[in-house]
């Protein structure tokens, strides 16, 4: 029998990562209790044997009340929740409404740390999204078999330059570079949509006469003083699909604070498509 205090709500966002930290809570022992947004999280998520409550994004008291009904007082935040979805497609209740009029910038963080406030208020932690998946954080070093070139190195030395800027202000994570110039930032619309710009924009200069060469390098970087209870860094195979249609071939990350969800298959991936995966320490 599973005592209350290994119970454990799971707040799941899109992708696999909320699959994921279901199957190892629940492998340690641990009840899991899953909120999912209607919005964003995979219906997939009703058949892997916990209890399921679904709500609207906004609905922060139906979210409240539903963990302190379980009995819940340790909940984990995992998937992504699009960033432009946050902030045009909710309906809040009267409660998010509230939390969303005193916030004095419209960001990721402050929204996300604004909810986790309000939850610990109600008796409820939000611990890291990161903790039951430590062996699926990238290790320090090179990942693939091919390593960076000179020029990718450069362009991982400057786009950590540019991005670390950046990410003071949670912009975004992501830069995509060329030839140690700046070919895309991420905003709103995610890492993938990044890239796949970054594509784009690199076809129509070679439409013209363009000095760039037409390799991409793409760096993901966690933001200073990064809250592991939130909004951290993933990679999966279909990224290095969109870099590899995008003609990126090289990804750097920060070691120890980006997940791989897809685990080795990302690397396995990488290596099929050329792509150096390199994590230096953050």
């Amino acid at each position: 029998m599973v005592s209350d205090n290994q119970k454990l709500g799971l707040i799941a966002g899109n992708g696999k990562f909320p699959f994921l930290v279901l199957d190892a809570a629940r492998a340690q022992g641990n009840a899991v209790v899953v909120i999912a947004i209607k919005e964003e999280t995979f219906p997939e998520i009703e058949n892997h044997g916990a209890a399921v409550y679904w709500l609207s994004l906004g609905e922060l008291s139906k979210l409240i009340n539903i963990l302190q009904r379980e009995g819940i007082t340790r909940a984990i935040m995992a998937g992504q929740v699009k960033h432009k979805q946050i902030f045009s497609a909710i309906r809040p209740d009267w409660r998010m409404a509230k939390l969303l009029l005193s916030l004095t910038t419209r960001n990721t963080d402050s929204l996300l740390g604004a909810v986790t406030k309000v939850l610990a208020e109600e008796g409820i932690t939000l611990e890291s999204s990161t903790a039951f998946l430590a062996p699926l954080l990238a290790k320090p070093g090179v990942l693939t078999r091919r390593a960076p070139s000179e020029q990718e190195r450069k362009n991982i030395d400057y786009g950590r330059t540019v991005a670390r800027q950046l990410a003071q202000h949670d912009i975004g994570q992501t830069v995509v570079i060329a030839e140690s110039a700046c070919v895309a930032v991420e905003a709103m619309e995610g890492t993938d949509a990044t890239i796949e710009r970054a594509g784009q924009i690199m076809c129509s200069l070679h439409g013209e006469a363009s000095t760039l060469d037409r390799a991409l390098t793409v760096v993901k970087i966690a933001k200073p003083n990064q809250d592991m209870r939130f909004d951290v860094p993933v990679v999966g195979v279909k990224t290095i699909e969109v870099m590899h249609a995008a003609g990126a071939t090289c990804l750097a990350l920060d070691a120890g604070k980006c997940l791989l969800v897809d685990g080795a298959r990302v690397i396995n991936a990488a290596d099929a498509a050329n792509v150096a995966v390199v994590a230096d320490p953050a």
